[in-house]
């Protein structure tokens, strides 16, 4: 894990121990598995690296739907910070307040209510109508796709390495 604190564009980035944490977030690196990995080998790197590949032009319909669900399973991942399955109201206020954390403008207590805003909006988007006596839990994956519905995830959760074409050197 060190050897991310050498990266110099995570250096300002004010959800950067998410970002990291995610790279060793077994969830991410294998189906099935929990908890936190030491360490990640090269392949461990290029699966979390293929999280953030661009679109392909010729991916059908099903290709691009499971790779939405990859991505946004990412990102659910790194809001679920405790692995339960559920973003909790507390989950979402540290990640609120670690991306507004650089706005000296901003006070800790108007970040928690943006957060409270959008958990309130997500449970409106998710469960509908609840009456006075029901607590909204949290946001399962399911209620997750559902709020990222109609945002375009695949072009914008992307990192474009450099593109070079082959070019034959013919003499």
């Amino acid at each position: 894990k060190e050897n991310f604190d050498s990266i110099p564009d995570l250096e300002f980035n004010p959800i950067r121990a998410k970002i990291v944490h995610a790279f060793f977030d077994k969830r991410n690196l294998r189906p099935e598995s929990d908890g936190l990995a030491d360490e990640i080998n090269f392949e461990d790197f290029l699966t979390i690296m293929s999280y953030f590949r661009p679109i392909e032009m010729n991916m059908d319909e099903e290709q691009l739907d499971r790779f939405r669900k990859e991505k946004l399973k990412f990102l659910f991942h790194m809001y679920d910070s405790d692995h339960d399955g559920k973003i909790t109201l507390q989950e979402y206020r540290n990640v609120v307040e670690e991306l507004l954390s650089g706005n000296p403008h901003l006070e800790k207590e108007s970040a928690r209510s943006i957060a409270d805003g959008a958990m309130m909006e997500a449970a409106s988007i998710c469960v509908g109508q609840m009456g006075p006596d029901q607590v909204y839990e949290g946001i399962t994956f399911e209620d997750f796709l559902k709020m990222w519905q109609g945002i375009d995830i695949e072009t914008k959760m992307h990192v474009r390495f450099l593109n070079m074409e082959t070019i034959a050197h013919c003499y």
